[in-house]
């Protein structure tokens, strides 16, 4: 087997913060090692809340008068300038809360008398297995930890070369409702919350609700333990001891009503009985509990690096074995800390999200919080869709299909929202969501509208899928899912735009997200203006709509309405300090270093304000970009390294991500202003912190960094676009562009090397490649790959200065 990347931990973890996390999409565990064995687990289904909570909460806010008489007066009050009219309006707008994504058990594989041998623990990033040893009475034991996607089971493999004993434990933070155990396993029962508030709402009692009587929902969860052994099992109420083995494989699955929810199996989910729940879970730890753990290891591995095609190795070193206290935080070599921070974010994207279960939400997977941090939800003004950026140039296809399967059950919701809130066709979604849909705005009539009065979430969210087809040229996902996501927020946005001055089309009303400015009356508001990432992301999604039309070779009556609407639009505006204006006038900002990037949202994620397009308007988004400073927190950092290498600034993006992966070493459990007058940084077991613990940093990152080795946008595809002078050598293979192409490439002394551009479309084509400002025409049959050196940029660049002398 070739050399891998592993990360080693000397000791185990004495807390959450530095235990490391394990996943396949569906089961989430963080990894505790040493002589207690303890698995903090996950199920990616198991959220707070109902599948009729968002219809319920829609039918509360209409009932308590929203709806588009009042969005009327809302807009009334704005045209004569009296924002705080209409924010009281506007309070009737807001439900309740999101649901909240909770911890479901603890699993304990203990070794009594054992003591970890350092390192003590050892991540393999490409195969995605924790590796151990342990010294025992006698002998060595090795206990090897991994979450397989095809056997859908925690596998813990404990082989020793002397007789060992264990204990196999499962316990739980929520309702337990019942424990059995058999011959050879365990099973746990568990009631799931129908109600849960952020910890924000402290007026809600209780903040975690079960069902009673009253409820028509059953919130059930249930995970089930499989062994084999060569040793013998004792059994008792807290557990089960296996004695005098040699090895002992355990296999652990979870099951859950939502998940039969999600899966959506023609409504299985309303008569599952607990019986078939607790049989979903014992059946497949039983089926993987029969097999050869060598099978199960090599099926997981082969899994694992199909799905994950991109590999990074800037600087020398990246297979190998690297401390993370010593070589990473604390290390002296900021390429390592590159390479491992686009491996990680890699990794914790295939872990935390595969096709068949949700989406990855704030904290991925992983979360022992019974109130998390805004609830663990997917805020979708900007962290979920930082979530999968990365995903289509790392080639990961099937962690993506997550976040389309969650779209399409937002606009199913979104829908009714839309039409009962603003009488508008299509779909539409605010800033948050959760497992099961939710679409309206959130704060209980008290949330403040710089964050909980925005419309532009859905809109946003069809630009992630766009690139799922860019990237992919897959027209068959286009016509058959993407299309009707795009083509309901168009309908959307054509009838929420409304006329603005001078003849053009606006919204309102209209926020930046979480950002405000210092209103008339000299306070702080974030109401009555139309805000520049409403306006980008509403003309990029008619302008790909109309590409999709194009590729899709169709006859739709809204290209029509698009076409009309285009010009309308209200453009973007520069301000008298020569910034690009977050909001259509000038305005003195309530924080002008801001963590949000929400007016640069054309620039990145977006290809529509490029140098090429607008060059002042361009100019004037650098000029923002250079007010708002350095970075704060993981997913601020993330954005603004994206944004550096999107113009072209490398250093600066190599600058702010080592200000990203330094250790934070502040109170992990308390909640950081979101201000950015405390920074975040690395958590002890590499995650990132605001704090406390996002995942959007972590998977942010792959994606600015990618960003600065390879650009694809225009048709043309761009090769070391912003390398930062300190990379002077590296490699990248498997990175995806658009129009379905992939690329390997490498570079030394700061000069590209070779590259090799390969076909997956299965189509005869001409692609462009640029390198050092010279493009070449580069010809690429059915399939193939093309070779290129730097001799044929440099023939080509020759060629042009010929040319241009010849003229």
């Amino acid at each position: 087997m070739s050399p891998t990347l592993r990360l080693s931990w000397r000791d185990p973890a004495t807390r959450w913060e530095e235990a490391v996390p394990l996943g396949n999409g569906l089961v989430g565990a963080m990894a505790f090692g040493g002589a207690s064995g303890r698995y903090q687990l996950n199920d990616a289904t198991v959220w707070s809340g109902t599948p009729d909570g968002p219809e319920r909460a829609l039918r509360d806010v209409v009932a308590a008068g929203a709806g588009p008489e009042r969005l009327a007066r809302v807009r009334a009050a704005l045209e004569a300038g009296d924002v705080r009219a209409a924010e009281d309006l506007l309070m009737a707008f807001e439900g309740r809360y999101t649901q909240e994504f909770l911890p479901l058990a603890d699993l304990a594989v203990s070794v009594p008398d054992a003591a970890p041998v350092d390192p003590a623990r050892l991540l393999d990033l490409d195969d995605a297995v924790l590796l151990e040893e342990l010294r025992i009475p006698g002998g060595t034991l090795r206990r090897r930890s991994w979450i397989s996607a095809p056997a859908q089971a925690l596998v813990v493999e404990l082989t020793a070369d002397t007789r060992f004993e264990a204990f196999i434990a499962l316990s739980t933070p929520l309702r337990e409702a019942g424990k059995a155990t058999t011959a050879a396993g365990l099973r746990l029962d568990v009631e799931i919350p129908v109600d849960g508030a952020p910890l924000h709402e402290s007026s809600v009692e209780p903040p975690l609700r079960y069902a009673d009587a009253g409820d028509d929902y059953d919130g059930f969860a249930s995970v089930a333990v499989a062994w084999d052994t060569d040793g013998f099992v004792d059994h008792a109420p807290s557990g089960a001891t296996v004695r005098g083995a040699r090895r002992l494989l355990i296999a652990l699955s979870t099951s859950s009503r939502a998940a039969f929810w999600w899966a959506d199996a023609d409504g299985e989910w309303r008569t599952a009985s607990r019986e078939a729940i607790r049989d979903r879970a014992t059946q497949r730890a039983d089926a993987a509990a029969c097999r050869a753990p060598s099978a199960l290891l090599a099926e997981h591995v082969a899994d694992r690096r199909r799905i994950a095609r991109a590999r990074f190795a800037i600087g020398s070193r990246r297979e190998g074995t690297w401390d993370v206290h010593h070589d990473i935080l604390h290390g002296d070599d900021p390429l390592l800390r590159a390479t491992v921070a686009a491996e990680f974010g890699t990794y914790l994207l295939a872990s935390s999200s595969r096709a068949g279960g949700p989406a990855a939400n704030l904290q991925g997977i992983w979360n022992d919080q019974l109130r998390p941090a805004w609830s663990s939800n997917y805020t979708i003004n900007i962290n979920t869709q930082m979530n999968y950026w990365a995903a289509p140039v790392l080639g990961l296809q099937d962690p993506f299909e997550p976040l389309l399967a969650l779209v399409e059950r937002l606009a199913r919701s979104g829908a009714r929202t839309a039409r009962e809130l603003y009488g508008a066709r299509g779909w539409v979604a605010h800033h948050n969501t959760d497992l099961w849909g939710w679409s309206l705005p959130v704060g209980m009539g008290h949330g403040a509208p710089s964050w909980a009065i925005w419309m532009m979430g859905g809109v946003w969210l069809t630009h992630n899928l766009w690139d799922a087809f860019a990237f992919t040229g897959d027209v068959e996902l286009l016509r058959a899912r993407i299309w009707p996501l795009m083509r309901g927020a168009v309908e959307f946005c054509l009838d929420w735009l409304v006329p603005g001055p001078e003849g053009t089309l606006r919204t309102m009303p209209s926020t930046s997200p979480e950002n405000s400015f210092v209103g008339p009356d000299g306070a702080a508001t974030a109401l009555g203006l139309t805000a520049a990432s409403d306006l980008a992301l509403v003309r990029g999604l008619f302008e790909r709509a109309l590409e999709a039309l194009a590729a899709l070779d169709m006859d739709d009556p809204i290209a029509a309405a698009i076409h009309a609407a285009l010009p309308a639009l209200a453009p973007l505006t520069i301000g008298a300090d020569g910034r690009l204006r977050e909001w259509s006038a000038d305005v003195a900002e309530v924080e002008p270093v801001h963590r949000h990037l929400s007016p640069l949202v054309g620039m990145y994620p977006l290809d529509s304000l490029t140098r090429e397009r607008d060059p002042e308007l361009f100019e004037a988004g650098v000029r923002l970009l250079d007010a708002r400073g350095p970075g704060a927190m993981g997913w601020s950092w993330a954005w603004k390294i994206a944004l550096r290498a999107r113009i072209g600034d490398g250093d600066g993006a190599a600058a702010l991500l080592e200000e990203a992966l330094t250790p934070f070493d502040g109170d992990v459990t308390r909640h950081g202003p979101v201000d950015g007058s405390e920074w975040g940084g690395l958590l002890p077991n590499l995650f990132s912190t605001h704090p406390p613990f996002q995942i959007d940093g972590n998977l942010g990152f792959p994606a600015g960094i990618a960003e600065l080795l390879i650009q694809s946008h225009g048709d043309v595809v761009r090769l070391l676009p912003a390398l930062p002078s300190g990379w002077r050598t590296g490699d990248a293979q498997g990175l995806g562009a658009r129009a379905g192409l992939v690329v390997d490439l490498a570079w030394h002394d700061g000069t590209l090397t070779g590259a090799r551009v390969r076909d997956t479309l299965r189509c005869d084509r001409r692609v462009v490649v640029e390198y050092a400002g010279t493009r070449i025409d580069v010809p690429l049959g059915a399939g193939s790959s093309a070779e290129l050196t730097p001799g044929d940029f440099a023939d080509a660049a020759s060629l042009a200065l010929g040319g241009h002398h010849a003229r």
